[in-house]
């Protein structure tokens, strides 16, 4: 890692910009550091590629003693995605914890739209492609519990490929989501259920973007109260998180 900007933020946290080297290729990875950490949060972004957009949820994160790292990406131009790049993210997603976890804690995973389905693939799922390759994702056993945001799950319809996942999971759909519609989440529940404990939320009115703390330009926001909504998220992830 180098390259390190850092801005203080809101007590006892730290904001901070660094690059990770993996061969000729970087990848900026943003901190958000606790004062007295006993856990580490790994946040996958969406598919716009930018974790700061989720600012105020990280740092709420940090208040409650959780020191977080989230990549940033590329922005994805379609909704049909890249094998190879879903590979990349996984696995800098992995080595960015690395960057930050000899310390031994803890390691919870949370994550919205696209990056689920990477937290889910790293907490041993089996995700494939539409045309039926099998994305090469190595399993991060450090991950033991999962907070998902309109979870992208139809990466994983095989028979048997969420057999692995045996963690925690939290998971939220909106009713107006039509990226990832909530019957995404709700299948969480069917194919995880004996084997991990698992919780499904469907907002009523939220759509794909109402759970960013700034959605893309340009976007309709179907919740007339977001930012209250917003308040209320984050603090149920922290309390789902350090529980």
């Amino acid at each position: 890692m180098g390259g390190e900007n850092a801005l203080t933020t809101g007590e006892g946290s730290r904001v901070s910009k660094r690059v990770l080297s993996e061969g000729d290729d970087t990848c900026e990875v943003t901190t958000v550091e606790a004062a007295e950490p006993s856990r580490l949060v790994l946040f996958a972004v969406g598919g716009g590629g930018d974790p700061r957009r989720h600012l105020p949820l990280l740092m709420s994160l940090a208040d409650h003693g959780c020191t977080v790292v989230a990549p940033h990406f590329e922005r994805m131009v379609s909704l049909i995605p890249i094998g190879s790049d879903l590979e990349t993210r996984a696995r800098r997603l992995s080595l960015a914890l690395d960057s930050v976890a000899p310390n031994g804690l803890p390691v919870a995973g949370v994550g919205h739209s696209i990056g689920t389905t990477m937290l889910l693939a790293l907490a041993g799922g089996q995700a494939w492609m539409r045309m039926g390759q099998r994305l090469a994702i190595d399993p991060d056993a450090r991950l033991d519990r999962l907070a998902l945001f309109t979870p992208a799950t139809n990466f994983f319809r095989a028979p048997g490929a969420l057999d692995a996942v045996r963690v925690p999971v939290l998971a939220w759909g909106g009713t107006r989501d039509d990226i990832t519609p909530p019957a995404q989440a709700t299948f969480l529940k069917e194919a995880l259920d004996g084997r991990a404990p698992v919780e499904v939320r469907i907002v009523d009115g939220a759509g794909h973007f109402s759970f960013m703390n700034e959605p893309p330009p340009n976007v309709a926001e179907p919740l007339p109260d977001r930012d209250v909504f917003l308040v209320d998220l984050a603090a149920e992830v922290c309390r789902f998180v350090t529980s």
